[in-house]
């Protein structure tokens, strides 16, 4: 698996190596960078086995453990993994840079661009991090970084803050809005599939309807503007919606349910690779025209088009 290099205008983030082990170690060799552990890394063996803990790791694609560099000098670490601590996995958010360099704005510089990789790169609708109670530094570094403080537990053996961040409203999609030949045909097909996935009936008017999950709604209306009386998706304009569905088993139940509410398959002799082979998804269209493409959240990577 391989990580993407993040930057700063001072630092380099790049994914960790077996050849960082040393520098990494000498990282955590001053005791004061282990005083809201529960071991002790000024140990170099402790450090050493953390290192490779680290180099371990297999998760989500996007997901890991980077050194921070600043001047082609390890200054300390940073990951962002599916956590051991929280439920279901979320992804918890890490950062440690070494204490000579400390109270430069480090760490901040280093965990934004962490943070900014999950909620923008990787999509995360949230990022996590659990920082020691007694570490304020590390609050203070949370909250500038735009953390809710949500709570308190005990993680990692001691008294954690339990802090969030949420991905921003600032770009995201507010609604999408198609026509139809045939509004009760649509109302089968999308209000089927979009209320199996959560969404809810938001608006109705004599010529349209709408769903709403979040702070995004589907409008589909039946407009006496029409000029075609079906939609053909190689043309210049909407080719397709992809909705995300949270694991491939629901990628499996809903493909086989669709044909029972107006939609069919398409490329099912590439099924479920047919956007390639580490996207799981299927691919369906209904009698209008329309193809929508559902995205098992639990194992998808970029999707070919099709």
């Amino acid at each position: 698996m391989t990580l993407p290099a993040l930057s700063t205008p001072r630092l380099k983030l790049r994914q960790l190596t077996e050849a960082d082990r040393e520098a990494v170690v000498k990282v955590f060799s001053d005791p004061s960078m282990s005083r809201f552990f529960a071991a002790d890394f000024s140990d170099p063996a402790a450090a050493s086995a953390m290192v490779d803990r680290r180099l371990a790791y297999r998760g989500p694609a996007g997901q890991g453990h980077w050194v921070i560099e600043r001047d082609g000098e390890v200054v300390g670490v940073a990951h962002l993994r599916p956590s051991g601590e929280l439920p279901a996995g979320v992804a918890e958010l890490g950062y440690y840079v070494a204490s000579a360099h400390a109270g430069q704005g480090l760490a901040t510089e280093a965990a934004q661009a962490v943070l900014d990789h999950g909620l923008h790169a990787l999509g995360l609708p949230a990022v996590w991090a659990l920082v020691h109670e007694r570490n304020a530094a590390s609050r203070r570094v949370a909250a500038r970084l735009g953390f809710l403080d949500v709570g308190s537990g005990i993680h990692y053996g001691d008294l954690h803050r339990v802090l969030v961040a949420l991905a921003p409203a600032h770009g995201r999609a507010h609604h999408v809005e198609l026509w139809v030949p045939d509004l009760a045909a649509a109302e089968r097909s999308w209000g089927w599939l979009l209320g199996e996935l959560g969404w809810h009936e938001f608006q109705r008017w004599p010529a349209g309807v709408s769903w709403r999950r979040g702070g995004t709604y589907v409008v589909v209306e039946q407009s006496p503007a029409l000029t075609a009386a079906e939609h053909e998706r190689t043309r210049p304009g909407l080719n397709h919606l992809a909705l995300q569905v949270a694991t491939r088993s629901q990628v499996d139940d809903l493909s086989s349910r669709a044909a029972d509410h107006g939609w069919h398959p398409l490329f099912a002799d590439r099924y479920p690779h047919a956007g390639g082979e580490h996207h799981y998804a299927a691919y369906l269209e209904n009698d209008a025209g329309f193809e929508v493409e559902l995205v098992a959240a639990d194992g998808s990577g970029a999707a070919q088009a099709n």
